[in-house]
């Protein structure tokens, strides 16, 4: 092999060094790179921000919430008396016999049963007696200080709060038929800023209202 040849470049390593990039070329890839570092990374300064914009966001929304939850457990208490009174008397008419809810304000919070039978001295007791309760309802459960009471109401929706339930022995009873004794049972809470009547008449139609600082609605 003389000097010429070695000194004139093979076609592989035309090849190789076509392969290389440009001093322009790794120029473009650095900046891109940096671009991309950018992109997905955040600085010490941005990540402090942002804290501080979450944490502005959860004062305001903490004391709001907290305002709001009593009342919503108010409103669901009252729903799902509602509902429950409307399971009763379909209960009553399906099977052809007569079911109760049975109020109980004595406990340290309120409480009602869902009853099937009257037991065999057919009065409608709950378990104090020995009715067939299907489903007990805590008021304590619902927290936020909520029980029987009319909150801030000044007037009854019919003609007196009573002990907060006017079914004549706390008692509300569904015939066969879905016709049932009227009355009316209020819930409030802590708050006592408002209050929720939930009651039936003696057709059977049930009925929910409540208190909007001068009237039932």
């Amino acid at each position: 092999m003389n000097l010429a040849e070695l000194s004139t470049p093979t076609d592989q390593q035309r090849m190789i060094a076509s392969m290389r990039p440009t001093k322009f070329e790794e120029y473009v890839m650095c900046k891109s790179l940096n671009i991309r570092k950018s992109e997905f990374g955040f600085s010490m300064l941005e990540v402090m921000v942002i804290l501080g914009i979450i944490s502005i966001m959860a004062a305001i929304a903490v004391p709001s919430f907290s305002r709001w939850l009593p009342g919503s457990r108010l409103k669901s208490a009252a729903r799902d008396l509602y509902s429950n009174l409307q399971l009763t008397k379909i209960g009553a008419v399906r099977t052809g016999s007569t079911w109760a809810i049975v109020f109980d304000p004595g406990s340290p919070q309120g409480r009602y049963y869902i009853c099937s039978d009257p037991g065999a001295n057919g009065i409608w007791e709950g378990p104090a007696g020995d009715d067939t309760v299907d489903k007990i309802v805590d008021l304590a459960n619902y927290k936020s200080g909520l029980d029987y009471g009319h909150g801030n109401a000044t007037t009854p929706i019919e003609t007196t709060f009573d002990d907060e339930i006017t079914f004549g022995g706390n008692v509300v009873v569904f015939s066969a038929r879905g016709t049932c004794n009227s009355g009316y049972v209020y819930f409030d809470n802590s708050k006592n800023n408002t209050s929720y009547g939930v009651g039936t008449r003696t057709v059977g139609s049930i009925n929910l209202k409540k208190w909007s600082g001068g009237s039932w609605q």
